[in-house]
C-alpha cells in the first residue's frame, strides 16, 4: 500500500479511529523494527508509561490465595477466598454461639474434675466449612470420634489433635505438673492411650448434649473412634458443616478440640437455631391467633345421627332389590351416635321435638388416642 491511499484512508476515518491507530503506532517505538512491534514485559522497558509495574511471584501468590506460610487452616485471601465464600454460602445461625459458650463453661468444670487439675477451655471460632476440605486439613495424627445424635438420628464429629492426647494421658497416669508432654512420633495410639481418650470424648458429648437442652434435648453418644479421616466419612465432600475449634489449656500443656456437625444434622431444630435470642418466637400474631379463633367457633359442622351399623358381604349386597329390609339389632331405647365426619362426638336418645325427630346430647365421646 502507497503512502497516498494510507493517507486517503485515514482521511476516511473518524477523529476517533485516527486517535486509536495514532496511539497504536506510538506504542510500536520509534525503532520500528520488528523486535520492538510488541510491547517488553520487563520491569524498566517501558520509560515512558510510569504506571506499568510487572507483579512478581510473591504478590501473585497472595493474590491468588497461595500462600506458602503454612496457614493453610487460617482464612484465606484473594480469588481462593471469593470462591470459597461463594459456594459455601450458608445462613448464620445465631444460636449455635450461645450453645458452644455454655458447652465452654460445662467442659471447664468437667475437665477439672475428670483430671484434678487446673483446665482452662476457650473457643476460638465457630465457622462453615466444607466436609471435604476439612478432612484434608487434619493434621495427623489425630483421634477421631464419630458420634450419633439419636433424637435427630445423624452423626458428628469430634477431633482430639496429638498434642491434647499425649496432654491428657500424661495428666491421668499421674505426670508431674509443669512438665511437657512427651510425644511419640511415628507410632499408632495405643489401646491405654486411645480408652483415655475415649473418656474425655464421652465428657466432653455429655457436656454437649446438656448444652443443647434449653433447645431440644438430644443425646449424643460415641459410635467409634478412628485415626483415618478416610474411616471417619459422616456426610459427602461437599456438604456444610459447622466447625467449633476448642482450645484446652492444663497448665503448660494442652491441644485442641474440633467439633464438627453438618446442617443435615442440624435440620431438625434449625428454627430454633435461628432465633436471635432464646425463646424467639417466628411469625407469631396473637391478635391474629385470637381472630381464627373466633372465626372457627362460626363455622357450620354436619353432624350424622348412627341410628344403627351393621356388615353384610358383597353378594347379599348385590342381591337387594326395592322392598328389601334390613334387620338390625336395635330397640328404640338404645342411644345414638353423633359423628362428625368419620370421628364420633357425641352420644344420646332419640325423640321429638316441635314435630321434628331430635337426638339430645347427653355424653361426650373422647377421641382415641394414636399409640403410633
Amino acid at each position: 500500500m502507497s503512502n497516498a491511499d494510507a493517507n486517503n484512508e485515514l482521511d476516511q476515518m473518524s477523529a476517533e479511529e485516527r486517535a486509536m491507530v495514532k496511539e497504536m503506532e506510538a506504542m510500536a517505538g520509534p525503532a520500528g523494527g520488528a523486535g520492538d512491534a510488541m510491547p517488553s514485559f520487563d520491569g524498566g522497558a517501558d520509560e515512558d508509561d510510569g504506571n506499568a509495574r510487572i507483579l512478581n511471584q510473591d504478590e501473585i501468590d497472595s493474590l491468588l490465595g497461595f500462600d506458602d506460610d503454612g496457614s493453610g487452616a487460617e482464612q484465606m485471601s484473594g480469588v481462593m477466598a471469593l470462591i470459597n465464600s461463594a459456594m459455601v454460602n450458608y445462613e448464620r445461625l445465631p444460636m449455635l454461639d450461645i450453645v458452644f459458650d455454655r458447652l465452654v463453661r460445662l467442659m471447664s468444670t468437667s475437665l477439672r474434675n475428670l483430671t484434678s487439675d487446673n483446665v482452662e477451655v476457650s473457643l476460638d471460632q465457630v465457622s462453615t466449612v466444607r466436609f471435604g476440605d476439612y478432612m484434608n486439613s487434619i493434621p495427623l495424627p489425630a483421634m477421631l470420634s464419630v458420634f450419633k445424635a439419636e433424637e435427630w438420628d445423624n452423626n458428628g464429629l469430634l477431633v482430639v489433635d496429638s498434642a491434647l492426647i499425649y496432654s491428657v494421658v500424661d495428666v491421668l497416669l499421674g505426670g508431674r505438673k509443669g512438665t511437657p508432654a512427651i510425644r511419640v512420633e511415628g507410632r499408632p495410639y495405643t489401646t491405654i492411650e486411645t480408652k483415655l481418650v475415649e473418656r474425655m470424648v464421652q465428657v466432653a458429648l455429655a457436656d454437649l448434649s446438656t448444652a443443647y437442652d434449653p433447645l431440644a434435648p438430644v443425646s449424643f453418644t460415641l459410635d467409634r473412634m478412628e485415626t483415618n479421616p478416610r474411616f471417619a466419612t459422616i456426610t459427602q465432600a461437599g456438604n456444610a458443616c459447622v466447625l467449633a475449634r476448642l482450645r484446652v489449656d492444663m497448665g503448660d500443656r494442652g491441644g485442641r478440640v474440633e467439633i464438627l456437625i453438618p446442617y443435615a444434622t442440624l435440620e431438625p431444630i434449625r428454627e430454633l437455631l435461628l432465633q436471635m435470642f432464646m425463646g424467639e418466637k417466628f411469625g407469631r400474631d396473637s391478635i391474629w391467633e385470637n381472630h381464627l379463633t373466633q372465626e372457627l367457633y362460626k363455622t357450620d359442622v354436619q353432624l350424622q345421627a348412627v341410628l344403627a351399623e351393621t356388615t353384610v358381604s358383597l353378594d347379599d349386597l348385590l342381591h337387594w332389590k326395592v322392598g328389601t329390609q334390613v334387620m338390625f339389632n336395635t330397640s328404640p331405647d338404645d342411644e345414638l351416635e353423633l359423628r362428625c365426619g368419620s370421628f364420633p362426638m357425641f352420644r344420646g336418645p332419640a325423640g321429638q321435638k316441635q314435630g321434628s325427630i331430635a337426638v339430645r346430647i347427653e355424653s361426650y365421646i373422647p377421641p382415641e388416642k394414636d399409640d403410633g
